[in-house]
């Protein structure tokens, strides 16, 4: 089963997902943690279905998780389109990664996706805030082994309900 655009089913669900777990309200202390959650499935994505998830995917991601966080309109879906491309590049090395060294792969894609919306801010006059604003590339790299297997275990269930 797919969507209207032609994308699995999974892939939707766990994106609409991800944009409800950034939303979701956390204590002051630990917000400025929360994972890059629609990143982290992205980049999952991208490596189990790289010509049906990629860079138009990722834009359109973006661009939701720009009204959702009411930032500039295209600041996320610019970074999140570059972060795509990176993966469809090095897809099939990182698909044969150990989880833990993909979750170092994910941290440096954290990082250039934080740079990248670091430098729309300076861009657009915003103060770059404190140095919590890095705080999302260690807990994403240390979810993405989670978030590995859960995606996994939902895409190998998917794939045999369909036969």
């Amino acid at each position: 089963m797919t969507t209207a655009l032609g994308m699995p089913a999974p892939v939707a669900v766990s994106l609409l997902v991800a944009l409800a777990l950034t939303i979701v309200p956390l204590p002051d202390a630990i917000a400025a943690t929360r994972p890059e959650w629609v990143l982290l499935v992205l980049i999952y994505w991208g490596m189990a279905f790289p010509r049906r998830v990629g860079i138009v995917t990722a834009f359109i991601a973006g661009l939701f998780l720009d009204v959702l966080q009411n930032q500039l309109l295209g600041q996320n879906a610019l970074s999140l389109a570059v972060a795509m491309f990176i993966v469809l590049q090095i897809y099939p090395r990182m698909r044969v990664f150990p989880v833990w060294q993909q979750s170092v792969a994910v941290a440096f894609l954290v990082t250039l996706v934080s740079v990248l919306n670091l430098w729309v801010r300076g861009a657009t006059g915003l103060p770059p805030g404190s140095m919590m604003y890095w705080a999302p590339v260690l807990s994403s790299a240390l979810v993405w082994p989670l978030l590995y297997h859960v995606l996994r275990e939902a895409r190998r269930r998917w794939l045999l309900h369909l036969t």
